[in-house]
């Protein structure tokens, strides 16, 4: 008799490829009266089934996953809407100065440049720039 539908049905059973399922020989009796899942599972079980290891590289176990930053999408947009929320904040605040008269359009102008890079953290250390710029 032909095995190969019980090495179709051990593979559907076991979840495994056909080429690791092996029969013991001294017990094909058995596993060519088996018919169905349980039977087979229950042949793997008593051991007149055997399953192969994995070949290869792949039966290698894979490391742990590793979550660095170029696997980090979310940071990139906080990062954004921080920077637009500050420099909105700053670029109003140095608006709203040069319309009262305390900064001139030099001076405006070249503390946007630097709302621009990034170099203050804060209105109050936009604050404490400016109050240095009077002294």
């Amino acid at each position: 008799m032909n095995l190969a539908k019980k090495k179709t049905l051990a593979q559907k059973v076991l979840k495994i490829g056909k080429r690791r399922i092996s029969f013991v020989k001294s017990r094909i009796d058995e596993i060519k009266e088996a018919l169905t899942k349980q039977d087979i599972r229950d042949l793997y079980e008593g051991g007149a089934i055997i399953v192969k290891d994995k070949k290869g590289r792949r039966a290698k176990k894979k490391g742990k996953r590793k979550r660095g930053p170029g696997k980090i999408k979310k940071t990139v947009n906080k990062r954004k809407r921080e920077y637009v929320v500050l420099t909105r904040k700053l670029r109003k605040y140095v608006a709203e100065l040069k319309k009262k008269g305390e900064l001139s359009s030099e001076e405006a102008k070249e503390i946007r440049k630097k709302i621009r890079n990034r170099n203050f953290r804060s209105k109050s250390h936009l604050k404490e720039y400016i109050g240095n710029l009077r002294k």
